[in-house]
């Protein structure tokens, strides 16, 4: 009995607590009536004590955000001008000094108590909200699913290869988007293709992995900084699901460029992973300049592969020539994109003609 009414009377603290922290929430940090400028933008005013992240988005403007707002990405980073506090541990994680000392923010971090002036990249006021429905979705490796969506509202889409949408995963108690690239090229318009690798408890993938045909998808785009030169020498290397720009890209090419020089170089680990092998042979096929080298890490697995076998850097350090490449694309995991970064800058590539998406 003397043990019942102990928890009965400390939940009745905690529950007390509680209530006097939102009290204290409510009335104590009442912050009131805040104005945010973004850019050359008219300031808006929202009720103070928010993120700005949040405040953004209300506004329609879309940043990038794979978190769903919990710091731990570091993609939402804008330029705070005047307002927004001191710099929190959460964000040091993500910021190099200098960035810091210019201002640099993450928006989820950063609480609209005070009037704010902020900077976004001019392109995120472009960004715009699209409605989709699910057209196909197939499985193209064990755990890699190809989704073919076709656009609502807005119905016309204009991206460059190699940029990535954010999709909306319902059901969440905060807005949460997850990054993919697309994988078609522009002129599939109004349908688009996204390669969703499904991740353990992913709230991104697992979202993707269970719609349907006929089902509706909302997401933001598009994003992304890389710009395909006119006639360069193009190199693309990838692994996993860094797949999708790639095959936006090249099939651009192919229908607007089809003489251009092109390599691309793929890492896979087993056979059954080697995504659009055969899509790519054939290509080569249309496109002179085309050279295509898959390759596989674990090939002791795959008894029938006949292709390379190493980790795809090494097919770059054997295949590619000093001077070849004019521009490159990576698109891989982290190792990957260290080790390509390495062989390339030794064959002589300008570190400024690399660009590379991360994931």
């Amino acid at each position: 009995m003397t043990y019942l009414v102990a928890i009965v009377i400390l939940s009745g603290i905690g529950g007390a607590l509680a209530v006097l922290l939102l009290l204290a929430g409510r009335y104590l940090c009442n912050y009131g009536p805040c104005s945010v400028q973004v850019n050359d933008r008219e300031p808006f005013v929202v009720d103070g004590g928010g993120k700005l992240l949040e405040a953004l988005y209300a506004r329609r403007i879309f940043i990038p955000s794979a978190c769903g707002g919990q710091g731990t990405c570091g993609f939402c980073r804008v330029q705070v001008l005047s307002g927004g506090g001191p710099v929190l541990p959460t964000e040091r994680l993500f910021l190099s000094e200098e960035e810091v000392a210019r201002g640099v923010r993450l928006a989820c971090q950063v609480k609209v108590r005070e009037a704010l002036s902020v900077q976004v990249k001019p392109d995120y006021l472009d960004v715009r909200e699209y409605r989709a429905r699910v057209v196909s979705a197939r499985l193209v490796t064990p755990d890699t699913r190809e989704v073919r969506l076709r656009l609502l509202e807005p119905q016309a889409l204009a991206f460059r290869p190699g940029q990535y949408v954010q999709v909306m995963v319902p059901g969440r108690r905060e807005p949460t988007y997850r990054a993919y690239s697309i994988a078609s090229p522009p002129s599939a318009a109004p349908d688009l293709e996204l390669l969703v690798r499904r991740i353990p408890d992913g709230v991104g993938s697992g979202y993707l992995h269970r719609v349907d045909p006929g089902d509706e998808v909302v997401f933001t785009g598009p994003y992304g900084d890389f710009v395909l030169q006119p006639d360069a020498a193009l190199v693309c290397v990838g692994g996993g699901c860094g797949m999708a720009p790639m095959r936006s890209i090249l099939r651009h090419v192919a229908e607007t460029r089809p003489g251009q020089p092109c390599w691309l170089f793929f890492g896979a680990r087993t056979a059954e992973q080697a995504m659009y092998r055969q899509d790519f042979e054939a290509l080569s096929r249309q496109m002179p300049g085309l050279r295509v080298h898959y390759a596989l890490s674990e090939p002791e697995t795959s008894a029938a592969w006949d292709g390379e076998t190493g980790f795809i850097h090494e097919s770059v350090a054997r295949h590619l020539q000093d001077g070849d490449a004019t521009q490159v694309f990576l698109c891989g995991p982290p190792a990957m994109i260290t080790a390509a970064m390495a062989v390339l800058t030794a064959k002589g590539i300008p570190r400024e003609r690399i660009f590379y998406d991360e994931f």
